[in-house]
């Protein structure tokens, strides 16, 4: 065990963040599952935990094996996965596979293993991650709009484009941390202000095909719009459905909550393992379990930038920003959803819900922060060292 916590590297705090989260998340996880056992008839609720349990240890061998990978090696590799993960997108979209009888083409089936794998949220840390390689290239250089489209906003809208018939709300939140990845990275405003026009009009034209050729993608703008809509009105659908049955569950909850596993609504409440698992956790731990998870993930945050802050390196910093900021956007937008601040999106709260893909993905991710991490401590030992051995005072006591 000693051997094992020696060979950790990397901000400690970010570590414990995590380990944190992962044990809380299985309390809520096997509280929830009932929904799937006893109402969905899928499985028994130990192996919905077992399967979670699974999951979060491949998840910790994820960040470990990256974390040990030195970070500049990412932008050879990012060069090398973003066609990779343009393939994958493209066979996504036309295999899809259906999940639940709802059709789910956001998802492949793994051969040989039984699984499914969300595509997109790979896809997505590879493009930030690739962005990040080509925006710390360009940095302090005088570039023309012309110089950036084919290497940046190229892969950018293909990527966006193959996300965008089957996942909106992961289309969205791609687009969005790709501008403010950009706006960090120093690239111009004013170009900055053009793509979110040409983002607007192909959105407009994916709408209006939609509209135009129902056939061609069934049912997606309609969810989108409805979406929006029962986020404005009050109006009695599915999704309307499961908000109120959240708000009903965080009303129960009060200040310090049920209890755990005496949930009433996980029962009620559909996806409450995954999407809603939130307003579960506020009903068993109350706001202030509800409070707790903020704080934690707000701690993340900080540790994020302060990761970055203490990159030596423009790509370093960057590399962070691509790959942090994501996950705590997410968690936000989750919680958002859960107490009705936002419409339903479908985004699972990093590293407590259940699900393979995106566990996976968050630890991929922390693996490329603690990589930048690990790489400023091991240069600050180095110096120590050298520090210490030219210091004459023990070179003498040395020779003694």
């Amino acid at each position: 065990m000693q051997e094992i916590f020696k060979n950790i590297k990397g901000d400690r705090t970010i570590w414990a963040v995590v380990a944190l989260l992962a044990l809380f998340s299985f309390l809520p996880v096997y509280s929830a599952s009932t929904n799937l056992v006893y109402v969905v008839g899928n499985g028994t609720t130990f192996g919905h935990l077992l399967k979670h349990a699974m999951l979060l240890v491949l998840g910790f061998v994820i960040i470990y094996a990256v974390h040990k990978i030195p970070f500049h090696y990412f932008r050879g590799l990012s060069i090398i996965a973003m066609p990779v993960v343009i393939l994958l997108l493209i066979y996504t979209l036309a295999q899809g596979t259906t999940i639940g009888g709802a059709n789910a083409s956001r998802w492949i089936q793994v051969p040989f293993v039984g699984i499914s794998f969300q595509t997109s949220t790979l896809a997505a840390i590879v493009l930030l991650v690739n962005v990040a390689r080509y925006l710390s290239k360009i940095k302090d250089e005088k570039i023309s709009f012309k110089e950036t489209i084919l290497p940046l906003w190229l892969p950018v809208f293909v990527v966006l484009i193959l996300i965008l018939p089957a996942n909106f709300s992961t289309t969205a939140i791609l687009f969005f941390m790709v501008m403010v990845l950009c706006f960090l990275g120093g690239y111009p405003i004013k170009y900055l202000l053009s793509i979110v026009g040409v983002g607007i009009v192909c959105l407009a034209l994916f709408v209006l095909t939609a509209k135009a050729f129902p056939g061609l993608f069934p049912n997606r703008v309609d969810t989108w719009i409805s979406r929006v809509e029962n986020f404005v009105d009050d109006a009695d659908t599915e999704d309307d459905y499961q908000i109120e049955k959240a708000k009903i569950a965080i009303a129960k909850g009060g200040v310090v909550g049920l209890g755990a596993g005496k949930s009433v609504m996980k029962n009620f409440l559909p996806q409450s393992s995954s999407d809603f698992i939130y307003a579960i956790i506020i009903e068993e731990y109350g706001l202030f379990g509800g409070l707790v998870l903020v704080f934690l993930y707000l701690l993340l945050l900080f540790r994020i930038v302060i990761v970055a802050h203490k990159a030596d390196s423009i790509y370093g910093k960057l590399l962070v920003a691509a790959a942090g900021l994501p996950i705590v956007f997410q968690a936000f937008i989750n919680m958002a959803v859960a107490v009705e601040l936002f419409p339903v999106t479908g985004q699972t709260l990093p590293l407590i819900s259940s699900g393979g893909t995106s566990i996976w993905m968050t630890c991929l991710a922390l693996g490329i922060i603690l990589s930048v991490s690990a790489r400023r401590e091991a240069e600050l030992e180095q110096k120590h060292e050298n520090e210490t051995s030219d210091n004459p005072l023990d070179v003498l006591s040395g020779q003694i």
